[in-house]
């Protein structure tokens, strides 16, 4: 369904993982994929990602993580700009 962007199976899967009493974990998760389902279906039909843009938050995250209490804000904006 991930692979394919088959995001029309989703309500069929959803329900079928509720069904499913012995796996309690699957069943909230798909119980709290139903809190959202026009947003993960479109996520799942959709062509394009966000994947690259959400890389480079990582990125700039970790790098402030990295910098914490050391220096101002200038300090960081090289490093930023420089990596």
């Amino acid at each position: 369904m991930v692979t394919h962007l088959q995001g029309d199976h989703l309500k069929q899967w959803i329900e079928s993982a509720r069904a499913t009493t012995d796996l309690t974990s699957l069943s909230r998760f798909a119980q709290h994929l139903e809190r959202d389902l026009d947003a993960v279906t479109a996520g799942l039909t959709q062509p394009w990602s966000s994947g690259v843009v959400e890389g480079h938050v990582n990125r700039i995250k970790m790098l402030k993580r990295q910098m914490f209490g050391r220096a101002g804000f200038a300090l960081l904006r090289k490093r930023v700009l420089l990596s």
